[in-house]
């Protein structure tokens, strides 16, 4: 547990919620998170490096009232709203990058799982549409003339 103030006024609460959650997404994208810690073989030296893709958003609201003053039927009314937020962070390996004596050379990470999966849908995507269009119910009506 964190020995955190949070100010009485709401606005400030909620303003420091958000640079606090902010803050932690922008540590999510720094530069030590896309190229991991380099790796020393012999005399080659192996730099994984990752793609990170952050996405955030948040919305506040506010309130209202009025007193005996303003409004003497109906005294003391008022309303608020709050507020509230969510994002995602996603990040995943894209390449090596390998420095060793004849060079520096990069290789690209390939994710066969999602290439199968790209190729399952496109063939299933296909096979539907020969499907429907051999269909004659689905087939598009005669024109006469």
């Amino acid at each position: 547990m964190t020995d955190e103030i949070i100010p009485n006024n709401s606005a400030e609460a909620g303003l420091e919620v958000i640079q606090n959650t902010m803050e932690e997404f922008l540590a999510a994208s720094d530069v030590r998170v896309v190229y991991g810690e380099p790796i020393l073989h012999d005399d080659t030296m192996i730099i994984p490096t990752a793609e990170v893709l952050c996405a955030f958003g948040f919305g506040i609201g506010g309130g209202s009232g009025s007193t005996a003053e303003e409004n003497p039927e109906k005294p003391s009314q008022g309303s608020g709203s709050g507020g509230g937020g969510g994002g995602r962070i996603l990040s995943r390996p894209v390449a090596v990058v390998v420095a060793s004596p004849e060079g520096v050379r990069v290789e690209p990470v390939v994710d066969i799982t999602k290439i199968a999966l790209a190729g399952l849908t496109a063939i299933g995507f296909m096979v539907g549409m020969m499907f429907r269009m051999s269909s004659r119910r689905h087939a598009l009506p005669d024109i006469e003339e």
